[in-house]
């Protein structure tokens, strides 16, 4: 068994797809059928079902998935030692984020490549959910999210600064001057929502259910920026982290009254997983200029 072999398994898991797997990994379909064959073969029983020009796990490689993920997981953090031996002078980062956690980001970022010029960035863009399954998977080596609550096993939290939910709203809308508001008062307020799939608009979901909340929602986006650009229209109002709008001085955040309102800005590390020092050089700055943030 070897490790490019785990490598080609999992992705062609990942996507479905022989072909689609082969361009991922710049090989031919034929080398990746070839090598998954000889995994299977050595393995004694199918790992796929291979069903037109699509392929499926079987209940095998469902099973064989995650010790297989692991594996390579181990290999990378063994490079990943030896590379951090050798000083910051190379290396990639990767690091994921929630829309509402760019600004500071940045801000750590700029700091970050004026000290270790050589270490490669990657930023990824996801929801909570989504980056929890990258950080778990080993595409991510580190997370920037919101949380209300702590996250179940498997994960290491730091937590950065605490935000308020807050109704966002255009400098000119007429709700713009209240320092807070309720949740009832939300009922005849035109919003437009993070679609469900954000953490934000799940935990805000539930809020509505607890408080017997009906809103006149006319839109949802799967996009902050342009959510954004549609509040600072200033036909609509949405709810999000009051910290969101460091980027927007048109906008305005009006903090929501009520219990369980605050969440958490955190750092989310995988347990039992060799920490980069570039990760961990990233997290001091981060706590750095997180001293900066409240709302």
């Amino acid at each position: 068994m070897e490790l490019r072999q785990l490598k080609y398994f999992i992705k062609a898991a990942e996507l479905e797809n022989f072909t689609e797997a082969s361009g991922a990994l710049y090989i031919t379909q034929s080398t990746l059928s070839q090598q998954i064959k000889q995994l299977e073969d050595e393995l004694g029983i199918p790992l796929f079902d291979r069903i037109a020009r699509r392929v499926r796990l079987t209940e095998a490689g469902r099973m064989f998935l995650p010790y297989a993920n692991k594996t390579v997981r181990d290999a990378n953090d063994g490079k990943n030692i030896l590379k951090d031996l050798m000083s910051l002078s190379t290396g990639t980062l990767k690091i994921g984020v929630t829309y509402g956690l760019t600004h500071l980001l940045a801000v750590a970022i700029m700091d970050f490549s004026k000290q270790f010029p050589n270490i490669y960035l990657e930023i990824i863009f996801g929801t909570t959910q989504d980056l929890l399954d990258k950080l778990e998977q080993g595409r991510i080596d580190m997370m920037l999210s919101f949380s209300q609550e702590e996250k179940p096993g498997g994960y290491k939290i730091e937590r950065l600064f605490s935000s308020c939910l807050a109704l966002i709203v255009h400098g000119g809308h007429p709700l713009a001057a209240k320092r807070q508001i309720s949740v009832k008062e939300l009922k005849d307020v035109p919003l437009i929502l993070p679609s469900k799939g954000f953490s934000i608009r799940n935990y805000f979901d539930r809020l509505l259910l607890q408080h017997n909340v009906t809103i006149d929602m006319q839109m949802e986006v799967n996009d902050i920026n342009m959510l954004l650009q549609l509040v600072g229209s200033g036909n609509w109002a949405t709810i999000l982290m009051g910290s969101s709008i460091f980027n927007h001085p048109e906008l305005k955040a009006v903090k929501l009254t009520g219990d369980n309102m605050t969440r958490n800005a955190n750092i989310t590390w995988p347990v039992g997983i060799y920490c980069k020092k570039s990760a961990l050089l990233m997290s001091q700055l981060l706590t750095i200029h997180a001293k900066d943030y409240h709302f």
